[in-house]
């Protein structure tokens, strides 16, 4: 076999951004066919990938699977889970865009179906590899932080004027607002660094007129271990906290900024050269206490390690580069966030 043919679902931002050129940049992998309804992206799949199949709908990829080793659903949220039931039910391995589903019990149910038909499924929680991640994860298993005692992490934007889309008007089913957007990633990162949690506390606010979901939101986690994990997601800030603050018993990390690979990718870029996602060295964090933290180096970003673990699950059953039980975990922590926005009250995991 000289490739894995590999259909991706999809061929918005998440599609031809993310999924595409992280899968035709792993040599054992190629993007074989392309499910799009959109007459400028099926162009736009053709151009970027000489060859590829583009198909209009997900019936058509379905009801010939012929040839197809892998399917990637990168489709809007409500479709995530029924996609890729229909992908499992056919035997073919998937993987699927966060948030892995719209609901935990969804989650729960791809999970189970896909273990009892013994076919491989993943979640693309491509913020594991962020450098500021990396580093972060470092610093606390080299134990430069001593015991973490509070872990705080952002994504915030400032969008003043709402875009429009179903992120923004759509509602529970739909799996619109910024808590199931930004959310996933940020808990999958807190679940990844301290374990499991045991109560959450959180706030939804819809900020914008004309929105209809939560675009501004913060969590408390309390984990397990002790550790407090303070969380923020927001389009409406218009002065952007630190990415990353980690307050440890013998030293904290403060970082700004984003991961580059994001916008390396939107402009066209491909993980193919040895200064892929890295960091300028005045844009690194800082270490130590104060007043005397000093420039600590981001270590590389490496998105495109998630479709290299793929490929070694599918060739050579390695473990899956997600676990897809992690995505179900993050998911029990976001409903509760929802149910303690709403009550007011803290719940337990």
């Amino acid at each position: 076999m000289s490739s894995l043919e590999v259909a991706v679902i999809g061929y918005g931002l998440a599609g031809s951004v993310f999924h595409a050129p992280l899968i035709a940049s792993e040599p054992r992998l190629r993007v074989a066919a392309v499910v799009t309804g959109s007459a400028e992206r099926a162009a736009q799949a053709e151009r970027e990938h000489p060859g590829v199949r583009v198909l209009p709908d997900a019936d058509a990829l379905f009801a010939d699977l012929s040839g197809i080793d892998l399917v990637v659903v990168a489709t809007p949220n409500r479709t995530h889970a029924p996609l890729a039931q229909r992908a499992v039910a056919a035997g073919v391995p998937v993987v699927v865009d966060k948030p892995f589903a719209v609901t935990a019990a969804d989650a729960e149910a791809l999970v189970a179906q896909a273990e009892r038909q013994g076919v491989l499924l993943s979640v693309f929680q491509n913020r594991r590899w962020d450098g500021d991640f990396l580093t972060v994860r470092q610093l606390i298993d080299t134990g430069r932080l001593g015991t973490v005692r509070r872990f705080e992490s952002r994504f915030e934007r400032w969008r003043p004027v709402p875009k429009g889309g179903w992120r923004e008007v759509g509602d529970a089913a739909d799996g619109a607002g910024i808590l199931l957007d930004l959310g996933p990633h940020l808990v999958d990162q807190a679940l990844t660094l301290f374990g499991p949690v045991r109560s959450v506390y959180g706030e939804l606010d819809c900020r914008r007129a004309g929105i209809r979901t939560d675009d501004d939101a913060f969590l408390a986690l309390t984990h397990e271990s002790g550790v407090r994990s303070h969380l923020w997601m927001s389009a409406v800030a218009p002065r952007l906290g630190p990415r990353f603050r980690v307050l440890g018993s013998e030293s904290g990390y403060l970082g700004y900024g984003l991961d580059p690979q994001e916008a390396a990718l939107r402009a066209g870029r491909r993980p193919v050269d040895s200064s892929w996602g890295t960091v300028d060295s005045a844009d690194w964090g800082t270490l130590g206490a104060d007043p005397d933290a000093q420039p600590y180096p981001t270590l590389a970003g490496d998105y495109l390690a998630f479709y290299t673990g793929i490929a070694d699950a599918l060739l050579h059953g390695a473990p899956v580069p997600v676990d897809p039980r992690d995505a179900v975990a993050a998911l029990r922590v976001l409903e509760a966030a929802r149910d303690a926005a709403a009550s007011g009250a803290a719940r337990s995991l």
